[in-house]
Order: structure tokens, then sequence, then C-alpha cells
């Protein structure tokens, strides 16, 4: 990869056709030339599919299972498992699978190793965070524990799915983790598989014990693998440092062969230290601040005049420029503009814009209403190298209202994210988002649905609720994308996050590799790397 832009991704499903996809340690390899190694994040939770939404835990269930598509370095969605994924009203779906696959235990990956395992994600009280995946199968709950009798089992390689209601993304979906199949041994005890799983992509565990927690994760490639992303090189050795400085320090040192990020430090050297191996690229990623609507002063009225002010007492370009060295751009909505159908002129935006004086003046009526008292924090994982823009929005918030707020570290994102989906964090805190799959609906329903597994705000709209279910039954990518720019419209108004900036991808690579790709949602396509 040469810093090249990625294209802009439209995927188009029409609706009755025939649909058919045909860490505190080094990063030294060991010795062992043929392993490339690459930066990532302790996974805040066993390795379960259906219980990983966080890009720790991704980047490694990623490339040890393989599901019925995967997602192309552009984002665009090929056949891995599937042989056939068809509809002709987009409602009632026949999945065909590709015979002869098999578990890295020897298991034979059969439609019950699919359906099995959507089930399993499904069951209210499994408590999984990526449950909300399912709610468009039929007999799905968010309440009690129900059968999805949408899932039929035709034969060993056959499965149909019926939906509550036409979903014309359905096929686009599921390249996600949620929807990878399992082995027995899984179901036979998950908290102890959680540890040491078995998958059937391109890479595997390399031993009992690879998975040595807060330090690094090897990976060792797969010979059954049958799919499209044959590994090119012998595997991975994902390692979870502390910092991204000491990882960069790493990669110069050629100790690291691949890393997703830069510092902030180095965003004005990187380019001309590692030249040609220098990655800066458009990417699906979203960075905001939320505030939960349970915290003192940010519910009704006041709250959304509160978090307005906030959001208007932000100078994104101005930090983006300092501390980004501009390599960022200054959100307009709450998706990204690398996906088909974002707009920068919805209505309400305006809301985004940097307004010392209309921050305060909305402020003064929160104010009117409930006298601000306390102290504004913005939560942050210290080992993301997050500091430096938390501490610069905390300074524009602090000089535009005239109140006391700073940022609240947490050690590593593991920490920081266990506070989050306990609810226990009593600060606003970071959040970003990179895509699951290429689409509007992925940066919103996951974010804000009421109930979803990925609301850490715990929003709740009827209103966001029904124009999101609007554009999951359109029959046209088209008409589904203006009634998910409707709900941002929604969003606009209450502010359950406070957009930022889109991400890009920066990051580089050793001398040591070569074909380094990073992919449309900015994750490196680590099975295609070759190690020289």
């Amino acid at each position: 990869m040469r810093l090249k832009k990625l294209s802009l991704v439209a995927v188009a499903i029409a609706a009755a056709v025939s649909l058919s996809l045909t860490g505190c340690a080094t990063g030294s390899n060991g010795g062992n030339d043929n392993i490339v190694s690459v930066n990532g994040s302790e996974p805040q939770n066993p390795l379960i599919t259906t219980n990983t939404n966080e890009v720790g835990g991704g980047l490694i269930v990623d490339n040890i299972y393989a599901g019925l598509v995967y997602y192309d370095a552009d984002g665009a969605p090929v056949n891995e498992m599937a042989e056939s994924i068809t509809s002709t009203d987009n409602t009632n779906w026949t999945i065909k699978i590709k015979s002869g696959w098999k578990f890295t235990n020897g298991e034979e990956v059969t439609a019950d190793s699919f359906v099995n395992a959507w089930k399993y994600g499904a069951l209210f009280s499994n408590a999984q965070l990526n449950s909300y995946f399912f709610d468009a199968i039929e007999g799905f709950s968010y309440e009690k524990d129900t059968e999805l009798t949408g899932l039929k089992v035709v034969s060993p390689t056959e499965f149909t799915v019926k939906l509550t209601s036409a979903q014309s993304d359905f096929p686009l979906r599921l390249g996600y983790t949620s929807f990878m199949p399992q082995p027995q041994a899984f179901f036979d005890d998950p908290k102890a598989f959680g540890e040491n799983p078995i998958g059937n992509g391109p890479y595997k565990l390399a031993a009992e014990g690879a998975w040595k927690h807060n330090v690094d994760i090897n990976l060792v490639k797969n010979p059954d693998y049958q799919g499209g992303r044959v590994a090119k090189n012998g595997g991975l050795k994902i390692v979870f440092y502390a910092t991204l400085d000491a990882a960069y320090a790493d990669l110069l040192a050629d100790n690291l062969d691949v890393l997703a990020g830069i510092p902030d430090a180095a965003l004005k050297t990187y380019k001309s230290d590692l030249g040609d191996r220098a990655v800066d690229q458009a990417a699906a990623i979203f960075q905001s601040i939320t505030i939960p609507g349970r915290l003192a002063h940010f519910s009704g009225e006041e709250g959304k005049l509160r978090r307005a002010a906030i959001s208007e007492a932000i100078n994104r370009q101005e930090i983006i420029d300092v501390i980004f060295n501009g390599t960022r751009k200054p959100a307009r909505d709450f998706t990204s503009p690398v996906i088909a159908g974002w707009s920068d002129s919805l209505e309400g935006a305006n809301v985004l814009d940097y307004n010392a004086e209309d921050a305060k003046a909305l402020w003064a009526k929160a104010d009117a209403i409930s006298k601000w008292s306390g102290k504004f924090e913005i939560g942050y994982n210290a080992d993301g190298g997050h500091q430096g823009w938390i501490d610069a929005v905390a300074n524009s918030i602090k000089n535009t209202l005239g109140i006391d707020a700073a940022g609240k570290a947490y050690p590593t994102f593991a920490e920081f994210r266990t506070d989050i989906t306990d609810k226990t964090i009593t600060a606003g805190f970071r959040t970003g988002w990179q895509a699951d799959y290429p689409a509007l609906a992925n940066f919103l329903a996951p974010l804000y649905q009421t109930g979803a597994g990925a609301n850490d705000g715990q929003y709740s709209s009827k209103e966001f609720d029904a124009l999101i279910a609007k554009g999951n039954a359109a029959t046209s990518l088209e008409d589904a994308n203006k009634a998910y720019q409707d709900a941002q419209v929604v969003l606009l108004k209450d502010l359950p996050a406070i957009p930022m900036w889109y991400g890009v991808a920066n990051g580089g690579y050793s001398t040591k590799v070569s074909d380094v790709k990073v992919g449309w949602n900015s994750v490196p396509v680590l099975h295609n790397i070759v190690k020289n």
C-alpha cells in the first residue's frame, strides 16, 4: 500500500430479486521469521464471537473464524463459507454453505454450527453483547428467553432464516463476528472455550496457553482453511502494548512488523520516519464522547441544553490541527464519509460547529433550570494514545464555559470498557466506532437503538428506533439511507453522544514485511502480509 485513499463503496441490494453472494512486552518475533507481529489490545472478554464487540478481541476473533462472507479490503462482501445467500422478498432467506469445511479440532462445520451459535448468541439469559444483531430474526426477544423460530436447518449444508420484516442489507451483515459458527466444544463449556477458542478461519491459536493475558496472543496458520483469506505468512503475534509510544519505538527498531495507529507525538514525523512504509488513508472510523443520561444535569431538557453547549464549546478543527497534525476531519454526522449515503448537510448539524457565544448562552439556559455543580470529566484508556486530545477537549470546554473539566484516565482498555459495560462509570467517556460492515445502519443501530449491546449511554428514543426500523425494511439502499439520515436528525437534537471527528488509518510497517494493506475499516489485512 502506498498511501492510497480508500474508494467509496456502495452496496445496493434490491428487493424482490434473488440475491446471491456467489502491552508491556516487546514485539520481537522470537526468531520465527515467518511470524508477523502486530500491535493490539487485551480483549475485554473471553474470545466468544457473540460477546466480542471491541477492537482488541475483534482483531483476534476475525482471524480465527470464517463466516458466511468476509469483507475485502474495499468493504465488498465476498463469499467465504456461503455457497449462496438468496431471497425473493428480503424476509425469507435460504443459505447454502460449502461442504468439507472443518473446525481446527477436526469437527465438520455444518448448518447446525451456524444455527446453534446464533441461537446461543440471541438467548436473553446468555447476556451476549452482540445479541441485538439477531433481533430481526423471528422469535427474538430483548426481555426473556425465547426460541429463534426463524432459523430452520434443512440439511447439513443448508438452513433458512425468516425475518420479522424485510431487511434490505441482511446479507451484508453476515460477515460480522456475531454470525460465525461454533463447534460443539463451545456449547459444552463456553467459559473455558473463550480462553482457548476453536475456529475455522485462516489462523488458529498456536497452542494451549497461546494467550498470555495483558502480554500477547500467538496464532499460527490454519493449513486446512479453504476460503479466500489463505495466510501468506506462518502466523501472527498480536502484542498488547501499554502505550502506542512503546509500539512505535518497536516499529522503528524493526521489532514490530505492523502498527495500526500512530502516537500523537509522532504524527508530524512518522511519514518522514517511515517513508513509503507509512500508512495514511480514509477509514470507517468515528470518534465521539458519550454522556450517559443517568449523570446529574444530563437528562431531560436541561441535559439537551448542556450537551449542545458542550458540543459547541469544542473547537474540533483547532484540536485536529494541533494534536493530530491535521489528519482528522471534524464530524458532520454520526457515521463516516467512506460509507454510501453519508451526508454533511443534515438538519441540526450546526450544533457540531464551534460557537463559543452560543455555547455560553445554552449553558446559561440550562443553569436556569438547575444550577451546575461539580466537575465534567471525560473517561479514556491511557494505553490507547488518547490523553492528548482528551486534555485538549477538556480545556476547550473549560475555557469556553468556565467550568471545571478534565480527563479521567483508566490504565487499560479492558478496565475502561468494563466500567462502561457495567454502567458504573461516573463520567462522560470517549467512544469510538470501527464499522462492522459497510452501511450507515451499522454506525447507528448498535450504538443508539434502545437496548442495543453497544448503546453505552443507555439512550432510548421511540422516534429514532422507528426510523431505524423504517430503514431496515426499505426495499432499496437509497430509501434505507434516507431513513437513516432522518434518524440522525433526531440524534443531533438529543446528542446521546457528541460527534468529534472521522478517523483515518494512520500506521506503518517494518522493513521486514511486504504486501501490507489496510482495509476499509482501518484494520490491516493480516493474512495478506508476507514476511521478507
